[in-house]
């Protein structure tokens, strides 16, 4: 872990620095700063659109574009307001074939091409860095179609997961997948980037539910990897390439995937811990109690709480504590899974892993409680400009890294944070679990 950090920490400290000096002139001047110039990266060998390609691209998309600078500026700046890039030209592709012609068309000329979801990403993924050409897959937006009897829906890149979570809920299925960007993000990008959200201890990555993709290849060639069979053990799964591949082997226009039944009851557990020693204890005895209705594992610290609870409406039913814990169960018997869940709490109460905890049953309660995890980024954005790092880390070093950068950072920093989905490294990679240290600076 010392290496590690040492290793990390000359390259954090470099980006941290530098991202304050900037800020004063950033919040003066109400400007994001350009990814380009903010980086001081240079431009690859690739050509600018010119007046004959946006002819091009009217004649493929028609009205579907943009080029306007005040329409194009929000695909060129990410949503964390932290990177902008110099994008003159956006298209709004409505089908596989729109998607094949650009990209032919952008290769035969080498133009460099960004594709484009929700742009709910916090890491400036698709975002331009310089004046590529922002495909954007919002018109892709349809339903092509659901077979209630084996839970298989098939629809376009660019249906919105909210929307799709809406609809499958009325048909008794849930989406596999649930984050808190769900209202923005697209499938097609929670594909090409496997997202995983806090449904992951329950369901699993985006490799196991994703039965099938349509793929254009950057030279415009559209590999059909679709199918709506659970089970195919013939040759290579080659869609399993494009699963978390970000766009760089081509872009997913369409998808098939596999709906969980919808559960009948959910309830959720909010607990409080005195040591993060006691939360890997919870976390453990929580697989070992409640695992066949486990839904969701979510770990967050004081100073996340309290960030919430100071921008928002909401409250934390606990008081203060180093630690917390949010579990949900999810399963066909409501009063089963709530006396086991209770069974749980009393047991951790008992053994000392917990100092307090509650059940929510009721739809308004557990929607409160889990607010307390969904509306972080939302509280982190009002706190001040916020530095993220997203790393994986031995289980038993999990919140260490935290500590450390508390150290490091002392007063440079507004707050320093740890949260996360603690029950996911079991299948991201075994026994490593992904952390993210917020670091809040002031204004």
């Amino acid at each position: 872990t010392d290496m590690f950090v040492r290793i990390r920490w000359s390259s954090f400290k470099a980006g941290f620095f530098n991202y304050t000096r900037r800020l004063a002139r950033r919040y003066s001047t109400v400007e994001v700063p350009v990814t380009a110039e903010y980086y001081n990266v240079k431009r690859g060998p690739y050509s600018s659109v010119t007046s004959g390609d946006v002819g091009v691209f009217r004649e493929i998309v028609g009205s579907s574009m943009y080029t306007n600078p005040y329409d194009v500026e929000p695909y060129n700046i990410d949503w964390m307001r932290n990177l902008k890039g110099q994008s003159s030209v956006v298209l709004k592709p409505k089908t596989t074939s729109q998607v094949s012609q650009i990209l032919k068309h952008c290769d035969e000329r080498n133009l460099a091409v960004v594709a484009q979801g929700g742009n709910t990403g916090l890491v400036g993924g698709s975002t331009p860095v310089f004046d590529e050409v922002v495909i954007s897959l919002s018109s892709m937006n349809k339903v092509i179609s659901l077979d209630e009897i084996s839970g298989v829906l098939v629809c376009e890149a660019g249906c919105i997961l909210e929307s799709l979570s809406n609809m499958v809920n009325d048909k008794g299925f849930v989406m596999p997948l649930d984050l808190a960007a769900k209202g923005s993000c697209h499938i097609g990008g929670n594909v090409a980037t496997n997202a995983g959200g806090i449904r992951f201890v329950r369901y699993g990555s985006l490799h196991g539910n994703v039965l099938g993709v349509n793929v254009v290849l950057a030279n415009g060639r559209v590999v059909d990897l679709m199918s709506t069979m659970r089970k195919d053990n013939t040759g290579y799964d080659l869609k399993q390439l494009f699963i978390g591949s970000e766009g760089t082997l081509g872009i997913i226009t369409e998808v098939s995937i596999l709906l969980p039944p919808k559960p009948i009851a959910e309830n959720v557990a909010f607990m409080s811990c005195e040591s993060f020693e006691k939360v890997l204890h919870l976390c453990t005895k929580s697989k070992s109690m409640i695992g066949e209705v486990l839904s969701a594992l979510e770990f967050m610290d004081w100073q996340s709480v309290d960030l919430v609870t100071r921008h928002t409406e909401l409250s934390n039913p606990l008081g203060i504590s180093p630690f917390y814990v949010l579990i949900e169960t999810a399963g066909s018997n409501g009063a089963h899974d709530e006396e086991k869940l209770h069974g749980f709490l009393e047991a951790a109460f008992n053994e000392d892993v917990i100092t307090n905890g509650l059940v929510a049953t009721d739809s308004t309660k557990v929607k409160a409680v889990w607010g307390l995890r969904e509306r972080l980024v939302e509280a982190q954005l009002k706190e001040g400009v916020v530095y993220k790092y997203d790393i994986s880390l031995p289980l038993a070093k999990f919140y260490e890294i935290v500590e450390v950068m508390r150290d490091r950072v002392k007063h440079l920093a507004k707050c320093t944070m740890g949260y996360g989905h603690i029950g996911d490294g079991q299948f991201i990679c075994k026994s490593k679990y992904v952390l993210l240290v917020i670091l809040m600076l002031c204004r």
